[in-house]
């Protein structure tokens, strides 16, 4: 599924947060490498004291600052869990069946429950794989494929008619392919080969666990099928373009384009009535259409069983799990470790009933005082992005108005949804297998999903529980959202001066702010319908302007030999480039209005403009493996942290002022060569 929301950072699992006293108010100087150079290397010197405070464990590919905020308050996270599961698991009459707390406590038990999965094998699955051997002609694939949870050749899922915001879509993906990025399939320098060889001898021992005969030709088998898929699937530079992912038609014309589906069987064994869907890869669903034709009965029945297999992997045997891991922990990121068991049972609690545990969360961990706090400088910042696009050369009035009646209408989300989710209908079960538990979970999922079908967008639905460390805008509905997890330190400190939490959660909302604006984002209009609201000549000098952007990061080395794609994170570095231009100037505005000893106070040694870039630096901290870097060049749309500040700050005028950056050094771009858009 892919909902088109542009978020501050890669979302990791089981990253959660809560509000605790914390020993650093504003900059911490430890954080710094003093040897360093700011004017040569701000990266290093800002943030190389945290990074050899905090290196790299087994567990980790990378570690940040989101990482470790994450880290800390997830025990606080698991200890709302655990005093409930550990009722649940004692039988306590006070747990009722049917309740949040009885289902939040059995699914993290079965979750901890390793020696019982490893009793069990891969009974769980197995009557799934025997239904996928059983299957002997081709003109039931439609209907099986409509009703299976386990395998798909594409994926189904209900968002904004992005023509029409206000009413629900069904919309179609590309899927099919386990490794995720075209790229491993295609690519032919060393690394890429080098994975792809793991990744088969990976798929050949998974199938020998499960019993398959023939498990090297069944891997083979895999490679071939998922590499037809991948070679006709977009690439991720062409997934952000909306325009092309956006293909509406009726059931008939689907019907045309895809004859080898049978459209009617496949809706009808999912549950939908429908007239019209949006397809969004059609090249891909052609090619996946013409497979389920041509393809051998037994080879499609092969990526089926492959499909469930790899689905079920983490919550099997030990083995199992550890053999996934040796491939996507070890081969694909370079961790040397898998997180620890009580995480990724609180991983599954948040993914599960992920507002619930939110619901426990803010009662207990979220002041209210932060969110008041957050609206004033939400509005602050709304106020100075106003004043930089009415203060835009390259614009015309025309175009500024209509960017002037989108930015007014963004909506704000702060904290927590007003309204909170019904699990009621969810069966969680300790008597069933934890597999079980799971796919009654991901079913539960679906149906809720497809139950906004055809009916107006819900406004107030949230796309992050509030104890997820991120943040998101989203276009369909023109709305920012700021989750209570990421409302503290080091992203907000209310103990902090100006400077800090301008440079940091300052950035962080003009950084969603410019999402409306960035290059997807300018796409839509301030209802949040596709829709164009620029002039030609306009629009024309911000194409101009962002390729600028684009080929300042192509020319970033990111490994040696690799540099990062300046295309597929385009949305992203605009994003980063407005939030400190627009943050900036909120800050600067905010300190006008006190003294002139205030406004020109130092602490530590550091001027308020000298904080605010160094409270900016302090977000992205972290190290990272080498696999990873090359793993996230392929398939994040962010820049990697160390780039989203020795990438974006040598653009913005400010940063040279600040640190008196002078043409000798090497960060230096020349005025003229500088990035700027918004």
């Amino acid at each position: 599924m892919k909902k088109l929301i542009y978020t501050l950072g890669a979302i990791m699992l089981m990253t959660t947060a809560c509000t605790t006293k914390q020993q650093t108010t504003g900059i911490d100087l430890a954080n710094l490498d003093t040897t360093a150079v700011p004017q040569n290397d701000f990266y290093q010197f800002a943030c190389g004291g945290w990074m050899e405070a905090n290196p790299l464990t087994p567990e980790y590919a990378r570690f940040g600052s989101f990482d470790k905020l994450g880290l800390t308050n997830l025990e606080q996270v698991n200890g709302l869990i655990q005093e409930i599961a550990d009722k649940a698991k004692s039988g306590e009459t006070k747990v009722e069946r049917g309740s949040i707390e009885q289902k939040i406590g059995d699914i993290y038990n079965l979750a901890m429950d390793t020696a019982r999965r490893d009793q069990e094998g891969i009974a769980p699955v197995q009557q799934t794989l025997h239904e996928i051997a059983a299957i002997s002609n081709r003109e039931d694939l439609s209907k099986i494929l409509g009703g299976a949870m386990d395998y798909q050749l594409w994926a189904m899922y209900v968002d904004a008619d992005a023509r029409n915001s206000s009413m629900n879509i069904l919309n179609e993906y590309q899927a099919g392919f386990s490794l995720g990025e075209k790229e491993y399939y295609l690519d032919t320098d060393e690394q890429t080969t080098s994975i792809r060889n793991a990744y088969v001898a990976y798929v050949e021992k998974m199938f020998g666990l499960f019993g398959f005969e023939n498990a090297a030709e069944k891997a083979q088998t895999v490679l071939r099928m998922e590499t037809r898929l991948a070679k006709a699937a977009y690439s991720n530079v062409e997934l952000r373009d909306p325009q092309r992912n956006y293909n509406k038609m009726s059931v008939a014309d689907l019907q045309a384009l895809v004859p080898q589906v049978d459209w009617k069987a496949y809706f009808g064994a999912l549950g939908v009535e429908l007239d019209s869907l949006s397809i969004g890869q059609i090249p891909h669903l052609q090619e996946a259409g013409k497979m389920l034709a041509d393809e051998p009965l037994e080879d499609l029945k092969t990526l089926f069983s492959w499909q469930v297999i790899e689905g079920a992997s983490s919550f099997l045997t030990t083995e199992i799990y550890m053999t996934s891991f040796d491939f996507y922990g070890k081969v694909l990121s370079g961790r040397e470790e898998p997180s620890p068991l009580w995480k990724r049972a609180v991983g599954i609690v948040n993914g599960t009933l992920g507002e619930a545990v939110g619901q426990m969360y803010v009662r207990k961990y979220f002041p209210e005082e932060n969110k008041e706090r957050m609206l004033a400088l939400v509005h602050n910042l709304q106020k100075a992005l106003g004043i930089r696009i009415e203060n835009l050369e390259w614009m015309s009035r025309e175009t500024k108005d209509k960017a002037l009646e989108k930015l007014n209408a963004m909506t704000i989300k702060i904290g927590y949804p007003d309204t909170w989710r019904d699990y009621s209908k969810l069966d969680i079960n300790a008597e069933d297998t934890y597999y079980a538990n799971l796919q009654r979970a991901a079913k539960f999922e679906q149906e809720y999903s497809l139950s906004f079908l055809g009916k107006p967008v819900d406004k107030a639905k949230w796309y992050m529980t509030p104890q997820t460390v991120n943040a998101y805008y989203n276009p369909s509905s023109n709305e920012i959202c700021f989750p209570a997890g990421i409302l503290q330190y080091p992203f907000f400190d209310m103990s902090a001066d100006d400077a800090f939490n301008y440079g940091a959660i300052g950035v962080v909302i003009g950084h969603e702010m410019t999402h409306g604006f960035d290059d997807q984002g300018c796409q839509f209009d301030k209802d949040g319908n596709m829709a164009n609201w620029w002039t030609a000549e306009d629009k024309a000098a911000f194409d101009a302007r962002t390729k600028v952007m684009e080929e300042a990061f192509n020319k970033i080395e990111v490994a040696p030999g690799v540099h990062a794609n300046g295309a597929f994170t385009l949305g992203e570095n605009i994003a980063d480039h407005g939030g400190l231009q627009v943050s900036y100037l909120a800050f600067t505005l905010n300190e006008e209005a006190k003294a002139e000893k205030d406004r020109l106070q130092t602490r530590d040694g550091f001027t308020p403009a000298q904080r605010f870039f160094l409270a900016y630096a302090n977000v992205w901290a972290g190290n990272i493996r080498p696999e990873e870097i090359l793993n996230r060049t392929k398939s994040d749309p962010h820049s990697l942290g160390r780039w989203r500040v020795n990438g974006a700050l040598p653009q913005i005028n400010a940063w040279y002022e600040a640190w008196n950056v002078t043409p000798e050094s090497p960060m230096y771009v020349a005025p003229e060569n500088r990035v700027s858009i918004w």
